[in-house]
């Protein structure tokens, strides 16, 4: 699938020329080598790749997933000092502004995908030209763009609250200014919409893997009516990627953060990140197509032996030894989220380690899932590596749904109980460490289970969030402004939008 995001295809408004001596009575824009927008969406391939483009922004909001953890009490951004990586430094330590750069990255490139999707979506019947263009499996494709859309806003939701909304037309210079922020229930209200319209046209599978499925569609939909407490909605949407057995737990669970493991058996939904094209713009440096955040997990100065298999990063996302601490004896999960360094150069004195302990706020523990391996990037190495991020594995979903059977209008504790021990299982190899609490217990149990496993993978702030614990889980947090993040400066003054309390 990796293929599929080879490069980010730019189709709005491209204008390319070269002089030319014709007389002007045979004068044709063409002539000129000029394109325009009537030139786009001709056939059935431009369609397709011009869906691809929807994709693309995907790539760009790799630190979603770094700041999810880093805002958290699962991570600190670690570094060489105060201003290492400034951006993540403020969000770990509450301090974040309007002018942070990450928080700006995070918007711009949610929109540049929302953009786009609006962008098909205005061509759905006629291209720009007025012609229509039908083609066997045109609505499944335009089921990936309201999914695409629909993360996007979700993405920006989460974020940041009440967002501009707009989805018929991509927006531009004359309108931009014209939009205000619109309520969270309405954005939410657009996101159900588009998952709904997608999970109607999509297939269950798709040949090409890291395509958007029905079942990826169903399992986002029922994680934004969590984030809704619509639980009992959540429940059945939940149960429809469930109930078919298109989704096992793999055994081993490190095995899932490999490259081998990529788009496996618990893959729901990846993101989807390539070497093939090296990247070397340190001036925007997300917006190639490797994952940039997999160097910041590794560790600094690495050095060792041929047969070390890690390569080196820059110690910016540190999880911490509180959660370390979290993770019971027995349990597998620790080792394949969490890296001891120094337990790790005493367990292999063959590899001759050697490592520049990154002095500030150091914890002595790394980010075992994304740790950067050998082999795994190219180019300018720190932005190209290949790690595909996975957004939504199957026990998440399994999470998500033991969640909302135990909250439900009518609760279902057994099913909650079942689908809660199903992880924990694979967790420990064994039914010895089963969860029997009913109630508020075991909902408590599944929030904790949920740290447990997908630490680092970018959702626990977000779930502290929406389950009123952050205030009493993440040093700084102030309740009423740090639900949620600044919207950014330059929109605020550009756009005129009204800035998040606190702010």
């Amino acid at each position: 699938m990796k293929t599929l995001f080879i490069k980010s295809l730019i189709f709005f408004m491209a204008v390319i020329s070269l002089s030319s001596c014709k007389k002007w009575i045979d004068y044709d824009p063409h002539d000129d080598f000029r394109i325009t927008e009537l030139d786009y969406l001709k056939s059935e391939t431009d369609y397709r790749t011009m869906a691809i483009s929807v994709y693309t922004p995907l790539q760009w909001i790799n630190q979603a997933v770094v700041i999810g953890e880093i805002a958290s009490d699962n991570a600190v951004s670690g570094g060489e000092n105060a201003s290492d990586v400034l951006s993540l430094q403020q969000i770990d330590d509450y301090t974040h502004t309007p002018n942070n750069s990450a928080l700006t990255e995070l918007w711009q490139a949610a929109y540049e995908g929302i953009n786009r999707a609006n962008y098909m979506h205005q061509y759905k019947g006629a291209n720009p030209a007025g012609q229509t263009i039908d083609f066997a499996g045109k609505g499944a494709l335009y089921g990936e763009v309201y999914f695409l859309r629909a993360y996007y806003y979700f993405h920006l939701v989460k974020f940041f609250g009440d967002v501009p909304l707009f989805t018929d037309s991509r927006l531009d210079l004359s309108t931009s200014g014209t939009l205000e922020r619109a309520p969270k229930a309405e954005v939410y209200k657009q996101i159900e919409n588009d998952l709904t319209a997608a999970i109607n046209v999509l297939p269950a599978v798709q040949v090409q893997k890291g395509r958007i499925t029905k079942y990826a569609a169903q399992a986002l939909l029922g994680k934004v009516y969590l984030y809704q407490k619509k639980y009992t909605e959540a429940a059945a949407m939940l149960e429809n990627v469930i109930t078919p057995g298109a989704f096992s737990l793999v055994s081993d669970f490190a095995s899932m953060f490999l490259a081998s493991g990529e788009n496996g058996l618990e893959s729901v939904f990846e993101i989807q990140y390539t070497n093939t094209s090296p990247y070397y713009n340190w001036g925007g440096y997300n917006r190639g197509q490797g994952n940039y955040a997999v160097q910041q997990c590794g560790v600094r100065g690495l050095n060792g032996t041929a047969a070390m298999p890690y390569a080196s990063g820059w110690s910016t996302n540190l999880p911490t030894q509180n959660l370390a601490a979290a993770y019971s004896a027995g349990d597998q999960r620790k080792a394949a989220t969490i890296l001891d360094i120094e337990a790790y150069k005493a367990a292999n004195p063959s590899y001759n380690i050697t490592y520049q302990v990154a002095p500030y706020k150091n914890t002595g523990l790394y980010n075992q899932k994304y740790l950067p391996r050998k082999g795994e990037t190219s180019g300018q190495i720190e932005l190209n590596y290949l790690n595909n991020f996975r957004i939504i594995r199957y026990a998440d979903v399994l999470l998500m749904a033991a969640e909302a059977n135990n909250k439900a209008t009518s609760p279902n504790d057994t099913k909650a109980q079942g689908y809660l021990n199903l992880v924990r299982r694979r967790a420990f190899g064994d039914n010895l460490h089963d969860i029997s609490a009913t109630g508020t217990a075991l909902y408590n149990a599944i929030l904790d289970e949920r740290r447990l496993e997908l630490a680092m993978e970018g959702d626990r702030f977000f779930d502290l969030v929406r389950t009123g614990q952050a205030a009493t889980k993440i040093t700084g947090f102030v309740t009423g402004k740090h639900e949620v993040f600044p919207i950014p400066l330059r929109e605020v003054e550009i756009s005129g939008l009204t800035q998040n309390n606190g702010y």
